[in-house]
């Protein structure tokens, strides 16, 4: 059974940091490129970041240097590091699983919320 288990989220305030991890179980994890996309309340999903593979990573411009991703292969885990949290930041953050083979796995979501 394929699982992705997000979790890290909670309150924090403006400036502050969190680290997301998302545990990955029932695939190959190393194989397969992961993601962040957040969702606000009424708001449209947006792509967060994204680390490949091979270990490059790319950002959206709305965290770009306060975020980092990162993954541990042995522990079949992805992580994200975020730094200098702003109020709208805050949404549910969900990680993807995405295979070069059509395969795409969501994990059920943690919610992050930066508020004073």
């Amino acid at each position: 059974e394929v699982q992705l288990v997000e979790s890290g989220g909670g309150l924090v305030q403006p400036g502050g940091s969190l680290r997301l991890s998302c545990a990955a179980s029932g695939f190959t994890f190393g194989y397969y490129d992961m993601s962040w996309v957040r969702q606000a309340p009424g708001k449209e999903p947006e792509w967060v970041s994204a680390i490949n593979s091979g270990g490059n990573t790319n950002y959206a411009d709305s965290v770009k240097g306060r975020f980092t991703t990162s993954r541990d292969n042995a522990a079949n885990t992805v992580y994200l590091q975020m730094n200098s949290l702003k109020p709208e930041d805050t949404a549910v953050y969900y990680c993807n699983a995405r295979s070069a083979y059509g395969a795409d796995y969501w994990g059920q979501g943690t919610q992050v919320t930066v508020s004073s």
